[in-house]
């Protein structure tokens, strides 16, 4: 499968851009498991022409994690043109748009999937960007507004039209935010039209192996996109990987093992911030994580590794899980559902 001048294998798994979520610890770590491309967290195109700081941080990438994307989001088509620019001077493989975001203080100003009540602003944005940069252009939306004007058959066409790359559909509509199941009919539909040449990729739910190919086998997308199903997990994109080449899952590591890689990403972050501010990025990956879902009486402990503020003292309590809930972790009972 290609997308522009970049190489993947068939069946391909990304990683989804997530805002306070891949970072590039988070994105190294997923690429060491088997995510065959990773995406900053998405990025506004008027704070990043206004030059903020911590924006400007959101682009920067490492060499070891291509390919890799910068995903843009904005309403207004200079402004997404000029951020587009900057981003390419960053070197990325490609440039992403964002016409998916749900949340209220983008879709509510009209961007991200706020553009889906605006379609014509949608592809005047694309076209723009695709005629303005040299990079590949690619774009991540949704099936619609709501259920009554789901219109991603037809926009699909109009966006390819433009000039993108690639384009990835998460299975619901803007009013649906992340309620409900993702529907991937209509990403089936997409990927079946025969005047679509560009890849497809499916987003939405995916949160197992058993999902991950579940989706291929139904829907003939290019490649899958796995966004909360990570968070806390980057090991995921391992056993998914194995799960589609062999039909059987990966064999599951001791408990130690999983907690040290997120040892491992709360590490990487305090040397990349520092270990106020890097402890604080990855408690959502912390809290999120199902390697401590099941387990009985965990909510205490839980609080406490989250209200951690030194490495010292978060270290400690993660050190005391495999003791304080030996017998519960060594009988195994729940650890390959959780895992998986």
């Amino acid at each position: 499968m290609k997308i522009a001048n970049l190489e993947f294998p068939d069946r391909s798994v990304f990683l989804a851009p997530m805002e306070d979520v891949t970072d590039i610890g988070f994105r190294l770590l997923c690429r060491q498991f088997g995510a065959d491309m990773v995406y900053t967290e998405f990025v506004s195109s008027d704070a990043l022409i206004r030059e903020i700081k911590k924006t400007k941080r959101k682009i920067l990438f490492s060499e070891e994690e291509r390919p890799v994307g910068i995903q843009i989001y904005g309403s207004d088509p200079d402004t997404m043109v000029e951020a587009a620019k900057i981003c390419e001077e960053a070197d990325p493989d490609l440039i992403d748009i964002n016409f998916g975001c749900p949340v209220r203080k983008i879709a509510g100003k009209g961007a991200g999937s706020g553009m889906m009540r605006t379609p014509d602003v949608m592809l005047d944005i694309t076209e723009k960007v695709v005629k303005a940069v040299n990079k590949p252009v690619s774009v991540k939306t949704r099936l619609g507004w709501d259920d009554d004007s789901k219109i991603i058959v037809r926009l699909a066409e109009q966006l390819q039209d433009c000039g993108i790359v690639a384009l990835t559909i998460h299975g619901r509509t803007r009013s649906q935010m992340y309620k409900g199941e993702a529907d991937w009919s209509l990403i089936r539909d997409v990927k079946n039209n025969p005047n679509m040449h560009i890849p497809i990729i499916g987003n939405g739910d995916v949160t197992s192996p058993e999902i991950t190919k579940k989706r291929f086998d139904e829907t003939g997308v290019d490649a899958i996109m796995v966004g909360r199903g990570s968070i806390g997990a980057p090991w995921i994109f391992e056993e998914i990987k194995y799960f589609l080449e062999n039909g059987e899952h990966l064999p599951k590591k001791s408990f130690t093992w999983y907690l040290d890689v997120l040892k491992q990403h709360v590490q990487e972050s305090v040397n990349r911030l520092d270990e106020m501010r890097g402890i604080l990025h990855t408690r959502r990956h912390l809290a999120a994580t199902p390697l401590f879902k099941g387990i009985p009486d965990f909510k205490s402990t839980r609080i406490a590794m989250l209200r951690a503020n030194t490495l010292d003292e978060l270290y400690s309590i993660m050190d005391e899980i495999p003791v304080k809930f030996e017998e519960y972790i060594e009988t195994g009972l729940d650890i390959p559902k959780v895992l998986v």
